[in-house]
């Protein structure tokens, strides 16, 4: 009866503890009683015996889930601790080629000391640990003059290191652009930009850096990624089963079986992302046709020929373009597969290999999951290679759209390897798809595209892998397919006819009629140079839309030192699938030629480019430099109407050398407010009797060793015209000549109106804002910004 009594203390205590919080203790108390009430089980009468046992599993359960319940919460510790480090080499690394040495050496002492407090029993942990302290080590001390040749550990293998010289988030997307204009490492706003916008979906996606090539790949026993068991579709948990690895399913699984993936053997099935099939296709054709590895390069564990190798430990990373930059993803190979024999997602019809399956779900983990609301070619084809993303709409009977100079731009840089292209329906009556076997709102991957014998044909493959065009130059068309036109193309409907692949040749006539828009993706290889910077853009800063003042929104500096192509792209970041779902934000830019000079007015200067606002996150602006044409711009983010906080990239690609800086608002800022009112309603100088009676302000201008420069805003009642001038009332040095008598801020504006000064000697300066008309009465406020504080008071 002894163990019988131990195991009912033990028991008590174990119930106290797991009350308590004390998981350790409950965790022994309960494996304690389950100990003791097994040996008791044979002391028992029979009929109590089983009740025993389950006794005995429940106690076990507990325990085990208490146990786990603690693992997992100091497992996120430990990575908590460990992003931290990477932040820290990240920070060293910049102070360190900035020749910041102090600075550089204090950020790599303090990655070691955080280093050496991260404790796990995780051997791929341990083993990053290390070497981020040992490299953190190694170049401090070398910084301190410690030489550490020869003390590497003969029983320690040489790790690869980081250069001391190279930050480790590079500004450039492809190792040929060369980065053109502004400082190559990134300030601590945008690395907050970054940092903020790795949190993608409830999982973090860091930049991807240096270190990272040293991933670890292989364990003990196969690796399973916490977060790597995906939310299924309601069509896939129809059909779910279990998750399977590949070995479960074929008995010589591999990443790639040939030296060349294949665009025909890929297939989609029931999860939503045609565009990213569509995507993988043209990708996979591009290396074959191309023999450039643009798809197959962002999958790791590689072999010495750096080809991407099925890893049996069932660890992959994939190395993704992601809110402004390449980003890690790691997955396991745990697959979804259905009770009816078959993967619940995209593959490869070659049964041995996986690479479309493992690049679909790393594709998915960050978009939260295989329930998809679905997204577009431009948006995938991005984030899988970096190509530059351009949407053209097609607008038959547009007067602006040129349908002939779209094939032929298309045609022409397809065959040279330019551009990766797919096409996209928009919605289908049900007759319609019938007719056509055209599937409304849907992705097909643009494969060939000719002109023969005086037609315009297009090759399109639809990633279901079957349901074909009907139409013109189907494989039904009896008309159409002249011999001369099959021998041209090497093409035979007959044969075609016996077997649906989803491939097919279609006219650009009926493109154009059932088709809604193409996606394009543009190689950055065409381009030399390159600068980025990420940016937010508070929701507070500004009015929440710019239809009359653009003069809080982020603007840039733009001057291109040649003549050629600027390519800006404009990426907003994205943190939630439901922003893929129902995307409110409306966002764009726009080109003003005004000599790089910030710019208040949306039409004044009226802009040289009006960006479309749209609720994708990419867009696309072009700016040609030609003889005669300017080279200087402003660009100015604009959004439809402001909602909440923006984090997002301006990148631009050029063939020629330019600089892009952020035009930084002046730190300075006071507001003062007023009225006209009864007899300081003197309205403008046309009514001379009663101009003089407006309310005015005295602003007063320091002595200091930098240029004063001052911007005025007015903000009134928009149901009157407006305007504000300011004289000089005396200045402190009598030998310095006034920069004017009086500056005006031009024609008078409804609700709004801006006067920007520039260096303004000290003195004393007099404001005066009106209407246009005597007699109008309202509030008004005075918001001044300079780039010295002022003095400011109200004169009666």
């Amino acid at each position: 009866m002894s163990d019988l009594l131990n195991a009912a203390e033990a028991a008590s205590l174990a119930v106290q503890f797991d009350q308590m919080g004390e998981t350790d203790k409950a965790v022994e108390c309960y494996r304690t009683a389950a100990r003791s009430l097994d040996r008791a089980r044979d002391s028992v009468p029979p009929e109590k015996r089983q009740e025993i046992r389950e006794k005995v599993q429940e106690y076990l359960e507990r325990a085990t889930f208490l146990q786990e319940q603690k693992d997992v919460a100091q497992q996120a510790e430990v990575e908590r601790s460990l992003q931290q480090c990477y932040f820290l080499m990240q920070q060293a690394l910049d102070a360190d080629e900035a020749d910041l040495k102090d600075l550089a050496l204090q950020l790599y002492t303090q990655a070691v000391e955080l280093a050496v407090t991260v404790k796990s029993s995780d051997p791929e942990i341990k083993a990053k640990v290390k070497g981020l302290a040992s490299q953190a080590l190694d170049r401090a001390e070398e910084l301190k003059g410690i030489n550490k040749i020869g003390a590497l550990s003969i029983n320690e293998p040489a790790r690869p290191s980081v250069s001391p010289n190279r930050p480790l988030l590079q500004r450039e997307q492809s190792v040929h652009l060369k980065v053109s204009g502004g400082k190559h490492t990134y300030t601590e706003e945008e690395k907050e930009v970054l940092r903020t916008t790795s949190n993608i979906n409830n999982n973090c996606f860091l930049p991807f850096m240096d270190v990272d090539l040293s991933e670890k790949f292989q364990y003990a026993i196969p690796f399973e990624d916490r977060a790597s068991e995906l939310k299924l579709s309601s069509k896939q948990e129809r059909e779910f089963n279990s998750w399977v690895r590949p070995h479960e399913i074929c008995s010589d699984p591999k990443l790639i079986v040939h030296e060349h993936v294949d665009c025909f053997s890929i297939k989609q099935t029931i999860v939503s992302d045609c565009s990213f099939v569509a995507s993988l296709a043209v990708s996979a054709l591009y290396e074959r046709r191309f023999n450039k590895k643009i798809i197959t390069s962002i999958i790791y564990p590689k072999n010495k020929n750096k080809q991407p190798v099925y890893n049996p430990f069932g660890k992959y990373m994939v190395k993704l373009h992601l809110n402004g930059v390449r980003r890690k993803v790691i997955i396991d190979d745990r697959l979804p597969y259905s009770k009816y024999g078959r993967l619940l997602c995209s593959y490869s019809s070659n049964k041995n290999e996986f690479w479309v399956s493992m690049l679909e779900k790393a594709y998915m983990k960050v978009m939260g999951g295989y329930d998809f609301p679905g997204s577009n070619s431009n948006i995938d084809l991005h984030a899988l290679t970096g190509w530059i993303p351009e949407r053209c709409a097609i607008r038959k009977g547009e007067p602006d759209f040129n349908a002939d100079a779209l094939y032929e731009t298309i045609r022409s840089r397809l065959e040279r390897g330019d551009v990766l292209v797919t096409v996209a329906t928009g919605p289908l009556s049900d007759p319609d798809a019938e007719r056509t076997g055209l599937v409304a709102t849907h992705a097909y991957a643009v494969l060939d595209v000719r002109m023969a014998n005086g037609v315009k044909l297009l090759k399109l493959k639809n990633p279901w892998s079957h349901l074909r065009w009907r139409g013109n130059y189907s494989e039904l068309d009896t008309v159409h397919w002249t011999s001369d036109l099959r021998a041209l193309l090497n093409y035979d409907p007959d044969s075609a006819a016996q077997y649906d692949n989803g491939v097919f040749w279609i006219d650009y006539t009926s493109i154009l009629e059932f088709f809604d828009v193409f996606y394009l993706n543009w190689n950055p290889e065409l381009f030399k140079f390159t600068y980025c910077i990420h940016q937010k853009w508070d929701a507070g800063n500004g009015p929440a839309k710019d239809a009359y003042n653009i003069g809080e929104n982020p603007q840039f500096s733009l001057h291109v030192q040649g003549k050629g192509a600027v390519w800006l792209l404009l990426t907003r970041h994205i943190t939630q699938i439901d922003d893929f779902r129902d995307n409110k934000e409306y966002i764009t830019l726009l080109v003003y030629k005004n000599n790089g000079k910030r710019v208040f007015y949306p039409s004044d200067p009226p802009p040289f480019i009006d960006g479309i606002r749209i609720n994708s996150p990419h867009y696309l602006c072009k700016v040609i430099v030609g003889e005669g044409s300017s080279d200087r711009y402003t660009l100015v983010v604009s959004q439809y109407e402001k909602t909440r906080t923006i984090y997002y990239t301006l990148r631009a690609y050029a063939t020629c050398p330019f600089a892009l800086n952020k035009l930084e608002p002046y730190r300075h800022r006071k507001s003062l407010r007023g009225e006209w009112s009864g007899r300081t309603a003197g309205g403008c100088e046309n009514h001379r009797l009663t101009y003089p009676n407006n309310p005015k302000f005295i602003i007063t201008v320091p002595d200091t060793r930098v240029p004063c420069h001052v911007v005025i805003e007015l903000k009134g009642p928009k149901q009157y015209q407006m305007g504000v001038d300011v004289r000089v009332e005396s200045l402190d040095d009598p030998n310095v000549t006034a920069p004017f008598f009086k500056e005006t801020s031009g024609a008078y504006r409804s609700g709004f109106v801006v006067l920007e000064l520039t260096n303004l000697p000290a003195g004393k300066y007099i404001i005066t804002p009106s209407t246009f008309y005597p007699a109008q009465e309202g509030p008004f406020i005075l918001e001044l910004r300079s780039t010295c504080e002022l003095g400011c008071e109200a004169r009666n």
